[in-house]
């Protein structure tokens, strides 16, 4: 059973072994103590947790007369399916290790994941092999392609394509392999909005920890059945949905892409009394027409999560949908270093704060020489564990990256927050992304924050560009809402009796869409080197001038 020590600086705690499991140990346990009783329903794919000890132990046998041995990587490229999630447990009963990758990769994006990932086999929806026969010339170590659903038509000359039906042994005793908690999981990779992107080394022990931080901090019981439509690429389905819920005897019910239309349809169909969300989900939803799915389940979801989750996004659910509980700042953390700040459920909290000190990890707020600095004082987020395998062993064949982010031995996550007395952390802005004018310190976050309220801004970046004079000027690029008629100089109006008066952005550019990475992130960097582009507005060449106060 896992537990919290409330904590301040007065009482941080020392090293711990902690509860110490595998990933291969949890899926077991839930097929003795549960059985038959229904656990994964993927609109109406239906698995016991029996099922699903028995389905992957039948899949990794198959996986083995392949060829594939412990500390093997596996890259996946599937959609939010079964499959998915009885991959993860099979390879993981033989001891290798699942690097499942973002279903929009395609190119260089992709060949580099795999390339860099070392695999042999990549298993992949058929209708994305065709991405993969564009690269497998640049991709010597691939060996074997296999494919869920018809066979491809594209050239794979040189691989050996095989069916994912056809590895489903009939064989379903568990492999004997030996599996600790230290031994690998997952590669998990990250965004790469800098460089190329890195794997994180995930831990079975890693994994196991941070579910039981998701089941203190969401409140998660044997009767929770738990909605999400997040990617299984991501560690926020795989492990706060699907192995968290395993742990306790819950349902986890995964839908297969994120869609307005459908979400309550499906919430009424599985009767699902939790929702697991993301970013702009809520608002798309609770900005939503009416429908007669989302009247009949009126009071039916007792818990809806979601980062982030404004307090006013989260008292128009309640009063919308009659939705019980709303968790927003429930904790913070990243691949590298799991939950390293959390929030019990049910416990108080302060406005905007990111969760609090937790046993797993230390943390410190530090400045550019990793000095500690004062309660309240803005810095870097540094953290180190408190317990064995809780945080990433490092980045995949990528020594000297890793050391690159230990330094001192910390772990420096290029996050700028604050602490408090009580041990609260308050998330400020990435790092790369602070900026600073008139002698202050700007967040871009806050400022985001700020200007999405704009009912005629869709999406919105605030970021630094070059300034001739010192420190930096402060840009909004913004996607306008259809149909929207605000002009630049309007925007910039509204924003002087809402932001600093430092802050009060010098130059506004209006785009029909932002760059992202295939992940999904906007590339701020890219905005940053645009600069000053034909069609920016300049406040000051407008001659638009402010009482600063």
């Amino acid at each position: 059973m896992s537990f919290s020590i409330q904590l301040n600086d007065k009482a941080l705690p020392g090293w711990s072994v902690g509860q110490m499991d595998t990933v291969n140990d949890v899926v077991r346990r839930a097929a003795w103590e549960h059985g038959e009783r229904l656990f994964l329903d993927v609109q109406g794919d239906i698995y016991s947790f029996a099922d699903i000890q028995r389905e992957s132990c039948r899949l990794a046998n198959g996986l083995a007369a392949l060829g594939v041995v412990k500390g093997q990587t596996v890259v996946s490229l599937l959609d939010n399916n079964a499959d998915a999630v009885l991959l993860w447990f099979a390879l993981n009963k033989l001891g290798a290790i699942s690097v499942p990758v973002n279903t929009a990769l395609k190119g260089e994006f992709l060949r580099h994941q795999i390339a860099d990932a070392t695999a042999e086999l990549v298993i992949a929806e058929t209708e994305y092999v065709e991405r993969i026969a564009l690269v497998k010339d640049q991709l010597p170590h691939l060996k074997y392609i296999a494919h869920r659903g018809a066979a491809p038509v594209a050239d794979l000359s040189g691989k050996t394509l095989v069916c994912l039906e056809a590895l489903r042994s009939e064989d379903s005793s568990d492999p004997q392999v030996e599996v600790l908690p230290s031994d690998l999981s997952m590669l998990i990779y990250t965004g790469g909005t800098t460089g190329p992107s890195k794997g994180c080394m995930i831990s079975h022990n890693n994994a196991c920890n941070e579910a039981r931080q998701i089941i203190e901090a969401h409140g998660r019981t044997p009767e929770s059945i738990t909605w999400t439509p997040l990617p299984l690429f991501h560690l926020n389905a795989t492990v706060t949905t699907v192995l968290c819920n395993l742990m306790i005897g819950a349902r986890a019910v995964i839908y297969p892409r994120f869609s307005v239309s459908g979400f309550w349809a499906d919430i009424e169909r599985s009767g699902a009394n939790e929702a697991n969300l993301l970013a702009s989900m809520g608002p798309l939803l609770a900005d939503a027409p009416d429908n007669e799915a989302m009247k009949r389940c009126y009071g039916k979801l007792n818990k809806v999560y979601s980062a982030p989750f404004p307090p006013e996004l989260q008292a128009r659910w309640r009063e919308r949908f009659g939705v019980r509980h709303t968790v927003g700042g429930a904790g913070f953390g990243l691949t590298e270093c799991a939950i390293v700040t959390l929030l019990p459920f049910g416990q108080p909290d302060k406005p905007n704060c990111a969760g609090r000190r937790c046993d797993s990890f230390d943390i410190r707020v530090v400045d550019d020489f990793d000095v500690e600095l004062p309660y309240g004082t803005p810095g870097e987020l540094i953290v180190r564990p408190l317990k064995p395998h809780v945080m990433f062993e490092g980045y995949w064949n990528r020594p000297a990256d890793t050391l690159k982010v230990m330094r001192n031995m910390w772990f420096h996550t290029g996050d700028i927050g604050k602490m408090d007395e009580d041990g609260f952390f308050f998330f400020l802005d990435r790092k790369k992304d602070y900026m600073r004018r008139g002698g202050e310190n700007i967040s871009g976050f806050e400022m985001e924050r700020s200007f999405i309220a704009h009912p005629e801004i869709e999406e919105v970046a605030v970021h630094a560009v070059f300034s001739e004079l010192s420190e930096d000027e402060v840009k909004v690029t913004a996607v306008l809402r259809a149909g929207s008629t605000l002009s630049e100089e309007d925007l910039c109006r509204w924003a002087i009796d809402r932001v600093p008066y430092y802050a009060v952005p010098r130059f506004i550019e209006f785009r029909s869409s932002l760059p992202r990475s295939p992940v999904g992130r906007i590339l701020k960097y890219q905005l940053r080197d645009d600069g000053v582009t034909p069609q920016t507005w300049d406040r000051v060449k407008a001659n638009l001038t402010f009482t600063k106060r």
